[in-house]
């Protein structure tokens, strides 16, 4: 099985979840589902059908937090020594050379990514064009509008 790569903070973002999902959202729903059949008929019990499908999507997202976790490498680079390159979890500022707008991303993997906090996934086309790059090195990036221009201007490993 391939292992996923992960931030220490995104691993602990997930298992904060799956613990919510067990010791809160779980209980509720068997809850709910108990409350449903004491209402009666469970063939036109519509709150009955509504929890039993909250807890399909419950007991599947579960297993997949669970399944993640059971391959994920975590990289925690606040341990590894700051050798001047983009590596998958540092945080990158970037110039577009031509705009002169300066941006910050931090590389992360799949499930943390989330753009309006400028977590970028290390598969993303960015990404893809910093990862093995150095300080003051520019870097030619595919983007929708076509080919755009970044300076590197600082790489850190928090």
């Amino acid at each position: 099985m391939q292992k996923i790569p992960m931030t220490t903070r995104g691993a602990e973002l997930l298992r904060a979840e799956l613990n919510e999902l067990k010791t809160v959202t779980r209980p509720k729903i068997i809850a709910d589902i108990a409350e449903a059949r004491e209402h009666g008929d469970l063939k036109e019990n519509a709150e009955y059908h509504a929890a039993r499908e909250q807890q399909g999507f419950c007991e599947g997202r579960i297993q997949e937090i669970e399944a993640k976790l059971s391959n994920v490498q975590i990289i925690d680079v606040t341990k590894i020594p700051n050798n001047g390159k983009v590596i998958f979890g540092s945080t990158v500022t970037i110039v577009n050379v031509d705009t002169d707008a300066e941006v910050t991303y931090r590389i992360v993997g799949d499930d943390e990514a989330d753009i309006k906090n400028n977590l970028i996934s290390v598969n993303s086309p960015i990404a893809r064009g910093l990862i093995g790059k150095e300080l003051d090195d520019c870097v030619n990036i595919e983007t929708p509008n076509g080919t755009v221009e970044f300076e590197i201007t600082e790489i850190e490993y928090i």
